[in-house]
């Protein structure tokens, strides 16, 4: 197996919110040794996979890292649409193109950092949090326009829980944990955003800018 396996197999767990001797007695194996599985001290056979698999109802390759969704399709990056190439078909206001160009000009020069640190976890960590963000504004447009509840598989009753911020506080500690293990991460700096990205370092300088802006405003009102 994997370290993908292991880390998975435990959020999966904390996730369904249940104690992992209720899931080693549904699993048919001990605490101790289900332990060891999600810690990745030992490898489970194919039998322990299958079981785990129909157990949380996901697939084999998510389980293990392949893919990122929970059915096993896989994602080509290289058959994805890349609108951010896009000059004119997305219309909108001026203001709403500006905005739309810092962030995503922000977020290219973040997942390069990212990438080439090679650190799966933190990628994964940074997309979460982003991706959950967007589903908090999609759903406020949702609301908004009158959609029906069925668009979302989470209820409406469920999402007003408030889980999104949970999931994105801990996607933040993941990413954390991630970056902490690598000793030779560039600083951060307006002298290294302007070397290395000097068509995109103007739209993340803006986007930090913003946050310190509103951020401090809360803090001070």
């Amino acid at each position: 197996m994997n370290e993908d396996f292991a880390r998975t197999l435990s959020l999966l767990r904390q996730e369904k919110g249940e104690s992992q001797r209720k899931v080693a007695q549904a699993l048919g194996v001990s605490q101790a040794l289900l332990s060891h599985y999600e810690n990745g001290i030992r490898e489970p056979g194919l039998s322990f996979v299958r079981r785990a698999c129909d157990y949380y109802h996901v697939s084999a390759d998510y389980m293990l890292g392949r893919t990122m969704n929970r059915d096993g399709s896989v994602i080509d990056a290289g058959e994805l649409y890349d609108a951010s190439t896009e000059k004119s078909s997305l219309r909108g206001s001026i203001f709403a193109t500006l905005q739309k160009k810092l962030i995503v000009n922000t977020v290219s020069v973040f997942y390069d950092l990212l990438g080439k640190t090679g650190d799966k976890r933190a990628i994964t960590a940074a997309a979460n949090y982003m991706s959950v963000g967007l589903y908090q504004l999609l759903r406020c447009y949702h609301r908004a326009s009158g959609g029906n509840d069925g668009f979302f598989a989470l209820e409406e009753d469920a999402f007003a829980l408030d889980g999104a911020s949970v999931v994105m506080k801990k996607a933040e500690l993941q990413l954390i944990r991630a970056l902490r293990q690598h000793d030779n991460l560039p600083e951060l700096s307006a002298e290294f955003l302007a070397e290395t990205y000097p068509g995109l370092s103007q739209s993340v300088n803006q986007v930090m800018h913003n946050g310190d802006t509103e951020i401090r405003a809360v803090l001070e009102g």
